[in-house]
Parts: structure tokens; C-alpha cells; sequence
């Protein structure tokens, strides 16, 4: 069976020609998978009902089966979803004054390996098609009744890594025939995979680009990122600076704070040098602990200390705001629950 909710308008016009119809139901239907969000072919009222009956026999609709959902007290929601082969994935939504954003996955799994995540401990099992990262957003706005306006790709997995993938559920949820989300409310994380972010530069979407850095310098940066081994800090900053010229877009640096690691003064100081004149924005992430791993959330003083370094030098930086806690809602920390249970 085809994924229906994977293709653009011009791909169902083709394979509505293919079953024997014409061009213009592409667009009816587009409108009903993307913007009235429909999760069967009989809710497609204003088609036939031998035309309902020929893609329920030529195609499928993903959905998402919800396995858990959690509310924190600050109103965040995380929810555990499984998919059809049984896999199961996480989002989290998050409300602001500003609106509502959701951060969604890309993989089920990661194979990048990063120390401080939980995503990455089983390693990677599959990636996900467009059409399941869009029923993550399509889920959290059907069960909370709420409209999202802002998109993180930051969950677990690295969205480089499912290049193709992403770029066309990026183009989905950006289709003026459907959603219509503006592409410059969408953010992509990646851990540096230079190949990616130059392709990115080239594609004619200006999402933020947000890096996670998490060091300034290799020799650290490899202890705690195994993909370090493989892009330098240099050949990683040349391509965001190539994302900028292409793009105009500032590039975040997600910088996650781990305790007596790459918390000191002295990071600081050689953060600032490695970034200083360039057009971005320093995000610090005090981390969530896990239980595999050692690593534990720097001190509050530490914190203050290292924003305060990069201020000075003049760095535009912010601590970002830690929302969920309560409910481990940082990357891979239900789903690696909900596994250890069903083991």
C-alpha cells in the first residue's frame, strides 16, 4: 500500500492518473490529509464513493497510535506514539505565551551516539517517513485542540541523517494548500553533519539552522560527540557560515551545560573567540539527567558564569528556559522507559 500523506500535489496528481482519474482530486485530497487532517478516505465526503473505495485498495493513511501522554505542571506535553511496525516515538508540545511549538523526531532511535542523550543508547532502528513526522504535529494539535505555530526537528534522531525525509515533510507542512506554515517557523538541530547543512544552504527554505555544539574544541568535542571524530569545529563553522551567506538566516549554537565538563569560564572564554563577529545566537541547555549516563546538570553559579562570560563578549546568548522536567521530557527519555517496561 502507498503512503498517500508522503506526496506533494503534483506526485498524487500522477497517481491519480495512474488509478484512472483525473488531475484535480489531487488537490481535494491533499487539502483533506493536510488541512482537515482526516484519518480515513470515508471522512473525504465530497468524493465519490467508488473513488473512496479505490484508495482505500491502492493506499493507506498514516496515523498514530497514542501509547502515553504526559502533562507537566508548566502545561508541556509529551506524548509516546507507536507506529504501525510497533516502533514507538516521542514529541513534546510546548506552550507559550507567543503560541504553541512542538518538537518532533526524525528517527526512531540515533545512531549518533551523542554522551548526553538518551536517544541514542539503543542506537538507530529506522527513519521515519514525511508522512510520520507530520502526524506528529497533525496528533498534538488534533488532541489538544490547539494550532501550532512553531516546529523544532530537534526530538530524537538527526534530521541530516534523514536528509530526503525531512526536507519533503518540511515542504508538506509549509504547502500553502495544506498547513501553510511558514518555513522561517521552523527550526532543524543537527549535530554538525557538514554534507547536510551545505545541501540545506542550497534548498531555498530558510529554516533556523540550529547546531549542536556543545564544546569549543575538537579534543572535547569528541569525548562527549562521537561525530566530531569525523567534522572538525572549523570545517563545521565554514558551513554555517555558508548556510548564512545563502540563506540570511542567523545559526543558533545549542551549547548543552554539563557539569565539571564543558561548563568552566575558560569554555566560555574560548566559545566567544571561535564565534565572535559572526551573525548568531548562543542557546545554553543545562541538561537532563539520565540514568546511563554520568553526566549531571552544571550549577547554577557555573551557569550564570558562562553567560555572563560570553555577554561580555558580546555574545548574544540566552539559558533556555527548562520546561517539562517533571516529566523527563527531554529527547529519548520516555520512549527508553516505555521500552524497559515492555522488556
Amino acid at each position: 500500500m502507498k503512503d498517500i500523506k508522503s506526496f506533494n500535489t503534483e506526485e498524487l496528481k500522477n497517481e491519480m492518473k495512474s488509478i484512472g482519474e483525473p488531475a484535480f482530486r489531487a488537490g481535494q485530497i491533499f487539502e483533506w490529509l493536510h488541512k482537515k487532517k482526516v484519518g480515513s478516505f470515508e471522512e473525504m465526503t465530497n468524493l465519490s464513493k467508488d473513488l473512496r473505495q479505490k484508495l482505500s485498495e491502492n493506499f493507506e493513511i498514516t496515523t498514530l497510535a497514542e501509547v502515553r501522554s504526559l502533562k507537566s505542571e508548566d502545561g508541556t506535553v509529551k506524548f509516546l506514539y507507536k507506529l504501525k511496525d510497533g516502533q514507538v516515538i516521542e514529541s513534546v508540545l510546548m506552550s507559550y505565551k507567543h503560541g504553541h511549538s512542538i518538537c518532533v523526531s526524525s528517527q526512531v532511535g540515533c545512531r549518533m551516539g551523542c554522551m548526553f542523550c538518551a536517544s541514542t543508547i539503543d542506537g538507530l532502528v529506522r527513519n521515519l517517513t514525511p508522512s510520520e513526522i507530520l502526524e506528529q504535529v497533525y496528533e498534538a494539535e488534533r488532541s489538544c485542540n490547539v494550532t501550532i505555530s512553531n516546529i523544532v526537528i530537534m526530538g530524537s534522531g538527526e534530521p541530516m541523517d534523514n536528509y530526503d525525509n525531512v526536507i519533503k515533510f518540511i515542504r508538506l507542512i509549509s504547502d500553502e494548500k495544506g498547513k501553510n506554515l511558514s518555513v522561517r517557523n521552523i527550526t532543524l538541530s543537527t549535530c554538525g553533519l557538514v554534507p547536510g547543512i551545505r545541501k540545506l544552504a542550497e534548498e531555498g527554505l530558510p529554516v533556523t539552522l540550529a547546531l549542536s555544539l556543545h564544546a569549543p574544541e575538537d579534543e572535547l568535542r569528541k569525548t562527549i560527540m562521537p561525530v566530531a571524530k569525523a567534522f572538525s569545529i572549523d570545517e563545521i563553522l565554514k558551513a554555517c557560515d555558508f548556510y548564512f551567506e545563502k540563506t540570511s538566516r542567523r545559526v543558533t549554537f545549542e551549547y548543552s551545560l554539563i557539569d565539571g565538563v564543558n561548563d568552566s569560564v575558560s569554555c566560555a572564554e574560548k566559545l566567544a573567540r571561535l564565534i565572535k563577529g559572526k551573525n548568531c545566537h548562543v542557546n545554553l541547555i543545562p541538561i537532563n539527567r539520565i540514568k546511563e549516563r554520568n553526566f549531571s546538570k552544571s550549577r547554577e553559579d557555573n551557569i550564570s558564569k558562562f553567560k555572563n562570560t560570553l555577554e561580555k563578549n558580546r555574545i548574544n546568548v540566552t539559558i533556555r528556559r527548562s520546561m517539562g522536567t517533571d516529566i523527563d521530557a527531554a529527547c529519548g527519555q520516555l520512549r527508553r522507559s516505555f521500552m524497559e517496561e515492555s522488556n
